[in-house]
């Protein structure tokens, strides 16, 4: 059994099939700084020593996801003893190391990008992008609830599966997010877009400020923090790149822009010019 060795760099925000049931995208980089997806995977209800976190190296027994044209889609031959954890890379050096692996290829122009998503011999559906300008961190209600056609279909499988499965410890579909979190940016040609954020850390962070607060403002409270986390912190202050990954469905039928944001990858600014020179004289 041939193993791969992935760099994990994304986990997006799980969202509901009425096929495989609750889903997260995992996406991150072989060795070779290429991108590579791992789709689909019940993260929830993997062991917990078989769960993995953002920076881990680990090895999985993959094989094409032929139920998918992107060229990064890949799928592990089996959920049971998909993913065996075998390092971490850590942030020493201003992420130095992560550098390395996920900053080999960055695009800069979106333009371009789409170009190369729409290519069907190219078909590029993940990317590490560089914005020229971030203009803003946007925050807008949608749907609380999930589809409830979905949520019916996870229902009756949930209870043909308790015919096998512990009851005592039940599975339960995770909270749908009640606000799109979106950047509005600009490219290298002042091409001005915005695109959502799909990732998972943003949804676990909306839940962890919503459980500081109470009283009727506590979701604009939740809200303002996540804002400062990535408008303040990461925007503002941070060297900020967008993994781009595209959605099926868009990409598939054509949408003149199928990609949303699936992770930030912020390193601190390194040191300016000036400073360097002025500290060299010394």
């Amino acid at each position: 059994m041939a193993l791969t060795k992935v760099l994990i760099a994304v986990k997006t925000y799980p969202s509901l099939s009425s096929k495989y049931n609750e889903l997260v995208c995992t996406a991150g980089f072989l060795e070779n700084g290429n991108w590579i997806r791992i789709f689909p995977i019940p993260f929830r209800k993997l062991e917990y020593d078989k769960r993995y976190s953002k920076y881990d190296w680990v090895e999985i027994d993959l094989t094409k996801n032929t139920g998918d044209f992107r060229p990064e889609s890949y799928k592990p031959r089996s959920i049971e003893n998909a993913f065996n954890v075998v390092g971490h890379i850590e942030t020493h050096n201003n992420w130095q190391q992560r550098k390395d692996i996920v900053l080999k290829k960055v695009y800069t122009n979106l333009t371009q990008l789409i170009a190369e998503a729409k290519d069907k011999k190219i078909a590029t559906s993940l990317a590490t992008f560089k914005p020229n300008e971030i203009l803003d961190f946007t925050i807008e209600p949608v749907e609380r609830e999930w589809d409830k056609e979905k949520l019916a279909t996870l229902k009756a499988k949930a209870q043909q599966l308790h015919l096998f499965q512990n009851a005592e410890n039940p599975f339960e579909v995770v909270n749908k997010l009640p606000f799109k979190f979106s950047y509005r940016f600009k490219d290298d040609e002042g091409t001005l877009s915005k695109l959502m954020i799909e990732d998972w850390e943003i949804g676990a962070l909306y839940w962890k400020m919503l459980a500081k607060y109470d009283g009727h403002d506590r979701e604009t409270k939740a809200c303002d923090d996540v804002r400062k986390k990535y408008w303040d912190d990461f925007a503002l202050t941070k060297d900020l790149y967008l993994f781009l990954g595209t959605v099926y469905e868009s990409h598939a039928k054509n949408y003149p822009n199928p990609f949303i944001i699936i992770g930030t990858f912020h390193p601190t600014y390194p040191k300016p010019l000036k400073e360097e020179l002025q500290l060299n004289l010394f």
